[in-house]
């Protein structure tokens, strides 16, 4: 490795020469420990005894061979600081570690599982003049085991259900919350222990490695969240981990983060380099199509605060990561989880950007949610709300979020949201979801909304799966399946960031809460049309400026989603003297393809 580059933060492959390597006949160890007294390594092979690792010449790594340590093998480092005590930590590079409570890393060979997933590799791209419609996935919580003790799956094992699932109700990507390991089932990934270690909760390197596979062999791609802002307090992990603050700040008011655990010091080139080699190391090593980075307003602003100034360093850091990785993988995805109003996240490095593909449209979601919060007297008041984002959009390559974070802590679900009794809550939220696909931007929809899910999300629990012997939560879920598979075969609506891709038809119905938009395609293209008032509409005169035809594509009103709406005879509708008269109910949505 080169060590210069190392220090000064150029390096995307550490982990090919930090962490623990089998060997034909051993393993070699290695670790960075810069202010470290000494360092044994202690595992099973040695029964828990030192073995010394030596300095390398600049007195900055340790490393030795054990002819004994073989992969499957636990270990630890035990570092001993120059006020003569110790501790014992798992490898900041390891590639396995044990189940929680437990913490020692386990030497895997990275090598043993042989992908089969060539024509997804040749032909994947990041989706920008595509269909992008995500499944955010908790691995844990999707469906329970009932022969596990913690209720888990591996991924072998429900990788097939995963997939055949996704691929009926019209899903295209999987998010995944984060896998790398961490203690704490609670903090879902986002407080982690280990970065380069899929979690032991679901299995080994090579399971993760089959179940990415496998869902590339059913072109299905796969995008990883990754933390690169902070990792958990554990002191047998990176706090504090050769005796002094080496990946971490050293003072509080910047180095302990809102949530409680530690920021990274991302102006050490030490740091950069283990960041950008863990983001390298899922998408090399794992085949992942992409990385979801977590908190990127912690990182352009120090705290995320935006009153305390620009961290520039950070800055500069995921600048620096995401050209380098876009330039070794141009057809993965970078999308930011960004909430800021910082200007340039998608554009690119040499344009002075940051270089993601995507940033998350929280602002478009807020709006929106708070829209079908208020009752349908009310958003006459509050109409324009879901048009101020197409006021804003293209500044940015926006992706619209209905995640996992959006039904949790006393949120709500998304069906709960919609204001209103019961049923009338299940023909908002068909409306709300047409709306979403019809509106510009990439699409992700955490588990569980497809349902309508009444109770939050419990990482504890899998979903309410017992919710489809409803008939209204069946309907409403067949709806989001024919929704979803609309959206992947018509073209109309990926063109998301050219302005000739949308148009409003009609955005000032402010006292019918009635909106119009067309989505132009190459070929075809496609108008929707909302009410989201209560008041039915027989006769609403749409002015297209053209003569055609509408013939009628999904309305959300159908009977068999769960509403009154029948129809027997003719779905084509004829303009006269460019305009044309529809009905429109009440809450609800029409799409229309233009003959």
């Amino acid at each position: 490795m080169d060590k210069y580059g190392f220090y000064t933060g150029k390096i995307f492959d550490a982990y090919e020469y930090m962490g623990a390597h089998v060997r034909e006949n051993g393993t070699e160890f290695s670790t960075f420990a810069p202010n470290a007294e000494k360092i044994a390594v202690i595992g099973e092979f040695n029964g828990w005894s030192e073995t010394w690792m030596e300095r390398e010449n600049d007195r900055n790594f340790f490393k030795c061979f054990i002819e004994k340590a073989g992969k499957g093998m636990k270990y630890k480092y035990r570092i001993y600081k120059r006020d003569g005590g110790f501790i014992d930590h798992c490898d900041p590079y390891g590639f396995g570690m044990e189940l929680r409570p437990h913490n020692a890393s386990i030497i895997r060979d990275l090598s043993e599982y042989r992908f089969r997933d060539e024509n997804w590799m040749k032909s994947r791209s990041d989706c920008r003049n595509g269909a992008l419609n995500i499944y955010e996935l908790h691995m844990g919580s999707w469906r329970k085991n009932e022969s596990d003790e913690n209720g888990w799956f591996s991924y072998s094992e429900i990788a097939d259900d995963i997939i055949r699932y996704v691929k009926e109700y019209g899903y295209n990507y999987i998010e995944v919350m984060p896998l790398s390991e961490h203690p704490c089932d609670e903090s879902w990934g986002y407080q982690n222990t280990g970065f380069f270690s899929p979690t032991s909760r679901y299995g080994t390197a090579a399971g993760l490695m089959e179940f990415v596979d496998k869902c590339h062999q059913n072109e299905i791609g796969v995008i990883m969240d990754f933390v690169p802002v902070h990792f958990a307090v554990d002191d047998y992990a990176l706090a504090n981990y050769d005796g002094t603050s080496l990946y971490e700040y050293p003072h509080t008011d910047v180095g302990d983060s809102e949530w409680g655990s530690k920021n990274f010091i991302h102006s050490r080139g030490e740091v950069q380099s283990f960041l950008q080699s863990a983001a390298h190391y899922w998408i090399k090593k794992y085949h992942f199509d992409g990385l979801r980075m977590d908190a990127i307003s912690n990182i352009i602003y120090w705290q995320g605060n935006p009153a305390r100034g620009v961290n520039q360093n950070a800055v500069e850091f995921v600048r620096r990561m995401n050209q380098n990785l876009k330039e070794m993988y141009p057809s993965i995805i970078l999308c930011a989880e960004d909430s800021s109003s910082y200007q340039g996240v998608t554009r690119s490095v040499k344009e002075g950007g940051l270089g993601f593909d995507y940033k998350w449209d929280m602002g478009w979601m807020n709006d929106t949610l708070n829209y079908f919060k208020e009752t349908p007297g009310k958003r006459k008041a509050a109409y324009h709300k879901l048009t101020f984002s197409m006021m804003y959009y293209y500044s940015e390559r926006f992706l619209l979020p209905l995640s996992h974070d959006e039904v949790v802590h006393g949120k709500g679900t998304i069906v709960q949201k919609m204001n209103g009794e019961y049923e009338t809550k299940f023909s908002q939220a068909r409306a709300l979801y047409m709306y979403m696909m019809a509106h510009p931007g990439k699409k992700l929809n955490f588990m569980g909304n497809e349902l309508a899910h009444f109770r939050e999300w419990d990482e504890k629990r899998e979903l309410d799966w017992n919710l489809l012997e409803y008939p209204i939560h069946q309907q409403f879920h067949e709806f989001i399946k024919e929704l979803n598979h609309i959206y992947l075969e018509n073209p109309s609506f990926w063109n998301d960031y050219e302005e000739s891709g949308f148009q409003w038809l009609d955005c000032h119905q402010e006292d019918k809460c009635i909106y119009v938009m067309k989505r132009n395609g190459k070929k075809q293209d496609l108008i929707a049309v909302f009410n989201f008032s209560e008041q039915d509409y027989e006769d609403y005169k749409l002015n297209l400026q053209q003569d055609c035809r509408l013939e009628l594509l999904l309305d959300s009103g159908l009977r068999q989603f769960g509403g009154t709406a029948d129809y027997d005879g003719e779905k084509l509708y004829k303009s006269v003297n460019g305009s044309i008269t529809l009905k429109v109910p009440g809450l609800s949505a029409q799409y229309y393809t233009v003959c």
